[in-house]
Order: C-alpha cells, then sequence, then structure tokens
C-alpha cells in the first residue's frame, strides 16, 4: 500500500457516524473522515464491506443533490 492509499482509509479507532436522521432500522450508512479530508461512507448492515471514499467537494455536491431532489 502507497502513503496515497493509506491517507484515504479512515484511521484505525476513527469513529464511524450514522446520521441524525436514522431511525434506528439499522438501514443506513455511516461516514468516517479520512487522514486527507476525505470521507468513507460505508453500510450500516454489512461494516465489515468495503466502503466508497469520496472528496469533501464530492460528497457535499451529492448531500444537495438529494437535498435539492426532495424540494
Amino acid at each position: 500500500m502507497s502513503a496515497h492509499d493509506a491517507r484515504l482509509r479512515p484511521l484505525p479507532g476513527t469513529p464511524w457516524r450514522r446520521s441524525s436522521r436514522s431511525v434506528g432500522t439499522n438501514n443506513c450508512v455511516e461516514t468516517a473522515r479520512c487522514p486527507d479530508g476525505a470521507l468513507s461512507v460505508r453500510d450500516s448492515k454489512n461494516p465489515g464491506l468495503r466502503y466508497l471514499v469520496f472528496s469533501p467537494g464530492a460528497w457535499t455536491g451529492f448531500v444537495r443533490g438529494l437535498d435539492d431532489a426532495q424540494r
């Protein structure tokens, strides 16, 4: 693994967080910050599986798009 790859992973012990809008059904995503500022996103039902990594700008755009779609 290169140094670049290591920055795209949450550090061991980094807390994964659920949305405050999660209703406790365990059907949500969890996020964790990477050292380079990127955001890792995983399925709360299968936390041991692979996760996606978004740059801060890409995640902000994604969330804004969801918000705009609900209006």
